[in-house]
């Protein structure tokens, strides 16, 4: 049996996860943003988790397809796909008509970019779509007041991108969209290995290595892994030992890159919101926010107070959902 009915959703569309949250029921779903589709037919044969699980493991008949990159949409077709087939497992066998979505993009989108996302909503079942810049709705997902005439700062890592931004009275004052994020970071990690040990890896295991040892200071116990891959020399896959030294060494680029940001950031910031900062710290979310030490090495590097929110994973799809809930109250942030 299958029923009609009409349902507000809010999607954190994220380059390497996408989060979806409908009104009165709070976060429904977590899946990666992967799509396996036929090569020949381009027909969709796995979305989410089930897609994950073929990624670099396919045969010539079968494509994985990350369609975001960067935080944006660079696949406009499979992105629709995408969107409707994560909308199908929420609601597998329920006809659901979408009355207003929200969808949360990078402070540095274009224009171009923000009507793809439109469109992909839209093409998606949405009557009405609304956007929100992720810093906007991780300050919001946090539980900041972004009203106030008060300045706070928000930096959220995600998978594409790092959204570093300054908000008070309802707007973001400055911001700084910055092209390095947890991909990046992972992408950092297989070159590192490959250039520095002549080893092979996979993305996923890069991924593993920087959730399991990595580190943006140093540790007390230095951490060690074995690790699978392909030997470069000598062609054949090996077993390996890899430790946090290392993998700290891999990262240092791009944890440089993130820190300079937010330098420059707070260079722009006018005195009197620079003051507020100051006072109530730096809030870091998103999936990079979870890198151990993060927030000690930038507290170093700014000499101000960081921390790492509650639940930084779900902070911006918390708070697109807070937007989703109270339109009228928080129509002054969507863009």
């Amino acid at each position: 049996m299958f029923f009609n009915f009409t349902q507000d959703v809010a999607i954190d569309l994220g380059t390497a996860n996408t989060l979806i949250y409908i009104r009165g029921e709070d976060i429904v779903l977590n899946e990666p943003s992967i799509v396996a589709v036929d090569h020949s037919t381009r027909e969709v044969r796995e979305i989410g988790h089930e897609a994950l699980q073929m990624h670099e493991r396919t045969h010539k008949d079968i494509e994985t397809i990350w369609p975001l990159k960067d935080g944006v949409i660079a696949d406009f077709k499979v992105a629709e796909q995408m969107i409707r087939g994560l909308m199908q497992k929420v609601r597998r066998n329920w006809f659901t008509s979408i009355r207003s979505m929200v969808v949360c993009v990078p402070s540095g989108i274009t224009e171009v970019e923000k009507r793809a996302v439109r469109d992909s909503a839209e093409h998606a079942g949405a009557k009405r779509v609304h956007l929100i810049s992720e810093p906007m709705a991780a300050a919001i997902g946090i539980g900041l007041d972004v009203s106030e005439a008060v300045g706070n700062m928000v930096v959220d890592i995600g998978g594409g991108t790092t959204e570093i931004a300054v908000i008070a009275l309802s707007g973001i004052v400055i911001d700084e969209s910055i092209r390095v994020g947890g991909n990046e970071i992972d992408n950092a990690v297989v070159q590192y290995f490959k250039r520095n040990h002549n080893l092979l890896i996979g993305s996923r295991t890069a991924e593993r290595i920087k959730c399991e040892i990595g580190s943006a200071i140093e540790l007390d116990t230095e951490l060690e892994l074995s690790v699978r891959g392909r030997d470069l020399v000598s062609g054949i896959p090996k077993d390996r030992t890899i430790s946090s030294v290392n993998v700290r060494e891999a990262l240092r680029d791009n944890l440089d890159q993130i820190a300079a940001g937010v330098l420059r950031c707070l260079e722009r910031t006018p005195p009197e919101l620079g003051a507020d900062v100051l006072e109530r710290g730096i809030m870091l979310t998103g999936g990079g926010a979870m890198l151990h030490g993060l927030d000690e090495m930038l507290r170093d590097r700014v000499e101000l107070p960081v921390y790492v929110a509650e639940n930084p994973l779900t902070a911006v799809v918390r708070g697109t959902g807070t937007a989703l809930e109270n339109l009228e109250q928080y129509k002054r942030v969507l863009i």
